[in-house]
């Protein structure tokens, strides 16, 4: 389980380096895409099909928004490896989408890490703190 907030440096280069904490959960076969809310995510290449069967709810069947999502996420995907010091190149593209820039965040979010702007995050931190309340309680009645 990954969990965790931690602030990193990212170079003119768009090279980072992943947080000690979560290199040896992840290994070194990694996919880098775009995730939801402009954030990035990082994955296990083994663990991505448990992921996005999470997400789309096991469906086995191909509609729309399975393919929309299978779109967004699996065509946006970059294959990383880190090197010995545990840094990865993000590329361009993928930096662009979730406005990156002298220092980002990486979040360990349970199955996965997310990587979020620094000036992003900060605020909708702030969002999320404030209605974590109100979230739990549409939570507990949906069960």
């Amino acid at each position: 389980m990954f969990l965790g907030t931690y602030l990193v440096s990212v170079t003119s280069g768009k090279r980072t380096s992943i947080p000690s904490v979560f290199r040896q959960k992840l290994g070194e076969s990694l996919i880098l895409a775009k995730w939801y809310e402009e954030c990035l995510v990082l994955v296990n290449k083994s663990s991505l099909d448990a992921l996005l069967t999470r997400i789309t709810g096991g469906s086995g069947s191909i509609v729309e928004p399975i393919r929309q999502t299978e779109h967004f996420i699996f065509a946006s995907g970059f294959d990383v490896m880190p090197d010995e010091q545990g840094r990865i190149v993000i590329p361009e593209r993928l930096a662009s989408y979730a406005k990156l820039g002298e220092t980002v965040y990486f979040l360990g979010v349970g199955d996965r890490v997310e990587i979020w702007n620094k000036e992003i995050w900060d605020e909708r931190e702030k969002t999320v703190a404030k209605n974590a309340a109100s979230y739990i309680e549409k939570l507990a009645k949906n069960e």
